[in-house]
């Protein structure tokens, strides 16, 4: 099953192995919360639901971005405010400082909703009412 869903995944600079491996590793830390399932559909739905978590992370991980375009100098003002931006989304209360965090990171509503258990709609309801925060904290 892992191979078959590694191989699936697989693009770019990662080999299947290495995506086994992630995954293995993934399963392995999540033990406790797969042994008391015992063996049948819901274990194999958590499991299924692991170890592509862990692939589609190491792919994120190891993703080549693009190099910057020569003479590219970013402005110290943006940089101030970006800092700024970080400063508010810390005194955000949880999960939605999480939420947040993970949408930045290029996360889809899915899978912050899987991670934080928490239901696609209310991810969607959760972010709105932080940007509605962030914008009056920041002053725009």
């Amino acid at each position: 099953m892992l191979f078959t869903l590694c191989r699936r995944f697989k693009h770019g600079g990662l080999d299947v192995d290495d995506l086994v491996q992630e995954s293995t590793v993934a399963l392995w830390r999540a033990r406790e919360r797969l042994l008391p399932l015992g063996p049948g559909v819901q274990q194999a739905a958590l499991t299924w639901r692991i170890a592509r978590n862990a692939v589609i992370d190491a792919l994120r991980a190891h993703r080549e971005y693009d190099a910057l375009p020569e003479g590219y100098e970013q402005k110290a003002e943006d940089r101030s405010l970006l800092d700024e931006l970080h400063e508010q989304i810390a005194q955000l209360g949880e999960p939605d400082r999480s939420i947040v965090r993970m949408q930045l990171e290029g996360y889809s509503y899915e899978e912050i909703g899987q991670r934080l258990e928490l239901s696609e709609k209310n991810v969607s309801v959760r972010l709105v009412r932080a940007r509605e925060r962030l914008r009056g904290m920041m002053g725009s």
